[in-house]
């Protein structure tokens, strides 16, 4: 006998399996001793609007008889090794995803990654929090699994596409995930265990006759007439496909140059820009939670979302949290020697004394018109020169430009720093020696209403770290709406967050699936 409940829940009956267990065995009707029985959570929300957190459970149990499966694992994938290959430029959740949907429809994927492996990439931001050193080609934007890695593994997405979402957590669990990420409302993985589980997903593409090639950077491309036939890497070797998937994230602005060299179509992009705001979590968890010392045992670190409209010059504009980190870390996100970019991550347990978010405002093409000049490559440049600044005013290492949030609204330097996540040092700065005013006096309004919104978050004991500008990619690069093809350009694939079509681990994998179909369908299953 199965039977299933939906339940309002105190976080202790939630969080601890007993008691959840001898809640839902009373609610059936059974004694708690009952042994017949397995008791499980589908589905799980915080619902922290009214004085006391309640959490909202559907669960299911199974009575004198075997649980089903969650679901079904992923069949076994079959050899492609001698199969017709496709080329994918990145291996981050869109190119892998890629490729095991290219497997998948039976097409041997060759993955082409600049970076290095998860393992080796280590040592490589170990050098950035340390040294102050900058690998171009192997960072926290570039290398195994993206930028995504060493992230919070937020798995969050608003995309309707509510199978293709399932479809994409299951592959996730199939290769080393819990499944709490099938249970939670805003599920995460943690960037402590992110690492092996987009090893076994590559382990997967090469048990089935795929390649993966590090640190092999794409320099050019081999087109013939208004077909892109392969692509020749930083060592001269060419590498020919049937057609290209180009998934090489927000950040990678040397293949930006290249299609722009190669008078191939792209365009400037919307995107937004502003700083990491950091907070005790304490501090959030008071305000969100209501709670008058701590969360206790039983809640998660608490998140937050905000956004307020604002008014600069005649022009609206929105400022918004963006990737916020419960329990987290802000760490140097620079792609390139010669600029400061922070980012935000939170290992799986997010017990980190820090709570910290983006808070960005979005920036329109009309607002950038002294880089029109670089045509599709203005939003970039706007982008680099910010960044740039904010690595000089920080004293031209990887410590960041700061300041207490209250000093900022109020146009105070700051005569003293708080303690902050952020390994390679704060410096003391005023943030309009680095932001343009069109965005900070936005930002300067926005605090103070979401002072308003959330009693207590307008605070000098919060601070601002700049420059958070990695928050989408500023180029897009077209493509057909139902082919997914570049519109003038055959063969080519515009794929994930760098192409402008993703916002996340899971949109960008259910978009390099999307990609793979489309391109198998068109070249291969002819």
């Amino acid at each position: 006998m199965k039977k299933t409940f939906t339940l309002q829940l105190s976080p202790q009956e939630a969080y601890d399996q007993d008691i959840f267990r001898q809640v839902v065995l009373k609610k059936a009707g059974l004694n708690a001793d009952e042994k017949e029985c397995f008791v499980r959570q589908v589905k799980r929300s915080i619902d922290a609007r009214g004085r006391n957190v309640k959490i909202n459970v559907e669960a299911e149990l199974f009575f004198k008889e075997a649980p089903t499966p969650r679901f079904d694992p992923p069949t076994q994938y079959k050899s492609v090794k001698n199969s017709d290959p496709i080329i994918i430029v990145g291996a981050g959740p869109a190119g892998l995803f890629a490729a095991l949907r290219a497997i998948e429809l039976g097409v041997k994927p060759i993955v082409i990654e600049r970076g290095k492996d998860v393992q080796s990439r280590r040592r490589d931001l170990a050098a950035i929090n340390k040294e102050h050193i900058v690998n171009p080609d192997s960072n926290y934007c570039f290398g195994e699994g993206g930028a995504g890695t060493y992230s919070d593994g937020k798995l969050y997405t608003r995309s309707k596409k509510r199978g293709d979402v399932r479809r994409v957590m299951e592959i996730l669990v199939a290769h080393g995930a819990t499944e709490e990420i099938l249970v939670d409302a805003h599920p995460h993985i943690g960037t402590n265990k992110l690492p092996v589980l987009v090893t076994k997903l590559r382990e997967s593409i090469l048990d089935a006759g795929g390649e993966v090639l590090f640190d092999t950077r794409v320099e050019d491309f081999i087109l013939e007439g208004n077909e892109l036939k392969g692509v020749i890497t930083q060592d001269g070797e060419k590498i020919l496909g049937l057609g290209v998937i180009l998934a090489t994230g927000h950040s990678a602005r040397d293949i930006f140059e290249l299609l722009h060299s190669k008078k191939v179509l792209i365009e400037a992009k919307p995107f937004a820009l502003g700083v990491r705001i950091e907070h005790s979590q304490n501090l959030i968890d008071q305000i969100q939670y209501h709670c008058e010392v701590d969360r206790g045992p039983y809640l998660p670190a608490s998140s937050y979302s905000l956004v307020q409209q604002t008014q600069f010059k005649g022009k609206q504009r929105g400022v918004f949290s963006f990737c916020m980190c419960p329990g987290g870390f802000i760490v140097p996100a620079a792609t390139s020697p010669g600029e400061l970019v922070v980012n935000g991550m939170s290992p799986s347990r997010r017990d980190s004394k820090f709570a910290n978010s983006g808070m960005v405002v979005a920036v329109e093409l009309e607002d950038l018109p002294k880089y029109q000049k670089y045509g599709p490559l203005a939003a970039m440049h706007f982008q680099a020169e910010i960044e740039k600044k904010a690595w000089e005013v920080g004293g031209k290492t990887q410590v960041a430009p700061a300041q207490r949030m209250m000093d900022f609204v109020q146009r105070k330097s700051s005569s003293s720093l708080l303690d902050t996540s952020y390994q390679p040092g704060l410096a003391s700065s005023n943030m309009d020696d680095v932001l343009p005013d069109f965005i900070a006096e936005r930002m300067r309004f926005a605090f103070k209403a979401f002072g308003q919104k959330m009693k207590g978050y307008l605070t000098n004991e919060a601070q601002l770290i700049g420059v958070e500008s990695r928050t989408s990619s500023p180029v897009r690069v077209p493509r057909d709406r139902e082919s997914f093809e570049h519109p003038e350009l055959k063969r080519l694939y515009p794929c994930g967050e760098g192409a402008g079509y993703a916002g996340g681990i899971v949109s960008a994998a259910m978009d390099g699936e999307r990609c793979a179909e489309k391109l198998i369908a068109a070249y291969v299953n002819t």
